[in-house]
């Protein structure tokens, strides 16, 4: 069975945005395809296995491909249909003792200790989000050694183009410069864009493009 977080968590969460993602999420039986992030993987496949925190994990895919790979993972999400979907799965995957589910919402309350691995995957939301401040608490987060990786959406999917008119998607310089990290503190190994294909809700398939931000703490 998932450890749930031994820290005591602060219950105060947004009714209003915890209804809009599990609702979202009992609309199907998967959202999300279960597998790893791309960049993720390609991120964490050369490193030791450490500790690591998926801020907005959804069902799971990232932290039960993490925890196959040896990490010890905090998995955190609003949604406890999300939630419990992880748990499942992880629990058929044989990695249940290796992840630490704690809900949180992240416009109130953070997962308290350091990681040697912070995950922001695509922490955008249709719903208000203070992104800078949790970005800088997920930066906060990180032990020294270790890493925060960002993802981000760079432009809206081409099958979706006419719906986002006014949409404007953070570059990789803007996400780097919302962390305010401290220059000499930190190294940036990565700060660019990645391409993917990726498929529509109606089957068509399109290239679509992520804002990678990969920044390590200097060891002190």
């Amino acid at each position: 069975m998932i450890e749930h977080d031994a820290d005591p968590v602060d219950p105060a969460v947004d009714d209003t945005t915890a209804r809009f993602w599990d609702e979202l999420y009992q609309q199907r039986e998967r959202v999300w395809s279960g597998r790893a992030n791309a960049v993720l993987a390609e991120v964490v496949e050369p490193l030791p296995p450490g500790t690591a925190l998926d801020l907005g994990c959804g069902e799971g895919g990232d932290a039960i491909w993490l925890a196959g790979q040896g990490w010890q993972v905090t998995a955190v999400d609003i949604s406890t249909t999300a939630l419990d979907r992880l748990a499942a799965e992880a629990a058929r995957a044989g990695v249940a003792s290796r992840i630490t589910v704690a809900r949180h919402d992240l416009t109130r309350t953070f997962p308290a200790g350091r990681y040697d691995l912070v995950s922001a995957q695509f922490l955008q939301s249709p719903l208000e989000l203070p992104r800078e401040a949790v970005l800088r608490a997920a930066a906060r987060a990180v032990a020294p050694g270790g890493r925060l990786l960002v993802v981000e959406h760079g432009a809206p999917p081409p099958w979706a183009r006419d719906s986002h008119p006014h949409a404007r998607f953070a570059s990789p310089q803007e996400i780097l410069g919302t962390l305010d990290l401290e220059p000499d503190g930190w190294h940036t190994e990565r700060l660019g864009a990645a391409h993917r294909t990726g498929t529509g809700p109606d089957g068509e398939t399109g290239n679509l493009v992520d804002h990678v931000v990969l920044v390590r703490r200097e060891q002190r």
